[in-house]
């Protein structure tokens, strides 16, 4: 099992998480991240650290938001590792919450 960045962070981007991750398994994009399912080792760290709620076990993945499993695989192969906090979206607080993200995705 793995770990999953779902669509809450898209447009907020906050990087808690990342500070936390023993091996180093987040990627960022442009304005979401996420996690590399063959690095994750499923230590549950990240998961809590998240000020967005928007990452959760492969298997508790909440209904509508099952397309982020592959989302998460796919990406993690062609974006950049991220091992170290970042600034937050400027509007991350405004955006934190919003529902249908998923168009506002950048890759």
């Amino acid at each position: 099992m793995t770990f999953v960045v779902t669509e809450n962070c898209i447009k907020c981007k906050f990087t808690d998480c990342v500070d936390v991750c023993p091996v180093d398994c987040f990627h960022a994009g442009p304005n979401f991240l996420v996690i590399d399912p063959d690095e994750c080792i499923d230590c549950t760290l990240c998961e809590p650290e998240c000020p967005a709620n928007a990452i959760f076990a492969e298997d508790e993945v909440p209904e509508g938001q099952e397309q982020f499993i592959a989302l998460n695989a796919e990406l993690s192969k062609i974006w950049p590792s991220i091992t170290e906090v970042q600034p937050a979206a400027a509007d991350a607080d405004a955006w934190n919450g919003k529902e249908g993200k998923l168009d506002l995705l950048e890759r």
